[in-house]
Order: C-alpha cells, then structure tokens, then sequence
C-alpha cells in the first residue's frame, strides 16, 4: 500500500507541475502550487526526506514530467557468466550501467559504462528490454524511470574496478550475489539468461 501512495503522490505532483506550466490562469496557477507543496510535504512524510533535497529531484522545471532512462549493459563471458559490478554506494552487485547522458547514444551509454565500472571494451550488438521500474515492482524512488537493458559483446577479457565501484566479477545464474535492487532485480538477471540460453528471443516490453 505504501509503494502505491507512493507513486500517486508523485503522479500528482507531476500533474500539478504540467498544471503550473500550461495553465494561462492565475488562479489555477495558484491552485496547482499549493498542491504541489503539498504533495512535496506529503513525500518528505512519507520518506523522511527534506523538501529541499526532494524538489530539486522530482521537479523538471520545463512544464511537462518525463522518465528518466536508466541503460545497463548486458555482457557473457564464454562460460556463460554475467558480469556484475558491486556497487560503492551499498556494497551490492548490478550490471554496469546509469543514467543516459545526453549527446550520447543508449548504445555508447552501454558501451561507456561497461568501461567505467568494470574496465571492459564491449560493443553493444542488441536491445533485450526496455522495463518500467514501477512494473516490474522495484523499490521505489523519486525519479520515474525506463530501464534499458543491452547486450554487448566483449573485446577483451579484462576487467577491472571502476571509480564508482569496488568489485567487478563473473557470476553463474545459480550463484548469484547480493543484488543492488534499486538498480536490478533478480527476475531480470533471470531473464537475461534466458535469452543467453535463447529461450526469448524478442525484445521484453512493459
């Protein structure tokens, strides 16, 4: 119950915000700021989180609310391990991957990542999926958000720790570590076995 206040409360200050932008009225202006503040209040309630660090985050500023895309890099080893990066932030283990940046790319995102986390050369060959992160019931967070899965292939078979992790390893699916699950979860690493093994073939769409 609490993940879907959640999520409403955020769907509402998105829409006030919309309000705000494409309203020509001052009195509707007026209406959809105070409800927005009140959403902010609701959500520093709820998380525990001052407004001021909430508002920067959720508040896009141009009129109109869009997910942010969040690219992970899918790689195989010949084994047929994956490979995972254990993360500063929590000690936990992910895929390489991010936030987009603009001027790049969801191809060279992957391939950038990969490198900066792991220290691996890869080319990015394929999408697998494209997930939205409230379907597929991870925690949740501020920023609504796309994930971008793609598989790449490996030029090299170094590896190596990143500046924002502190491990990079191969794992099996049946010896998986400690996931990193606001950034992946295990039915996703599930899945992309699955495709290794070539048991799903076409792209997964939420």
């Amino acid at each position: 119950m609490e993940r879907t206040f959640f999520e409403q409360l955020k769907r509402i200050q998105a829409l006030a915000e919309i309000g705000l932008e494409y309203s020509n009225s001052n009195y509707d202006k007026e209406r959809y700021d105070e409800i927005q503040e009140i959403c902010l209040e609701m959500l520093e309630d709820l998380t525990d989180i001052p407004v001021a660090k909430i508002r920067p985050i959720i508040q896009e500023k141009n009129g109109y609310k869009t997910p942010k895309v969040d690219v992970r890099a899918v790689v195989f080893n010949p084994e047929g391990q994956i490979l995972l990066v254990q993360e500063k932030v929590d000690g936990c283990w992910s895929l390489p991957g991010g936030w987009a940046d603009v001027g790049y790319t969801p191809r060279q995102i992957a391939e950038k990542e990969c490198f900066e986390e792991a220290g691996l050369t890869v080319k990015a060959t394929r999408l697998l999926a494209v997930m939205d992160k409230t379907a597929q019931q991870m925690p949740p967070e501020f920023e609504y958000v796309y994930k971008l899965f793609i598989l790449c292939e490996p030029l090299d078979n170094r590896i190596a720790i990143g500046e924002e992790t502190i491990g990079v390893d191969w794992f099996s699916e049946q010896h998986l570590p400690e996931l990193s699950k606001p950034r992946n979860i295990e039915s996703q690493i599930h899945l992309m076995f699955q495709y290794l093994r070539g048991e799903i073939t076409e792209v997964f769409l939420d």
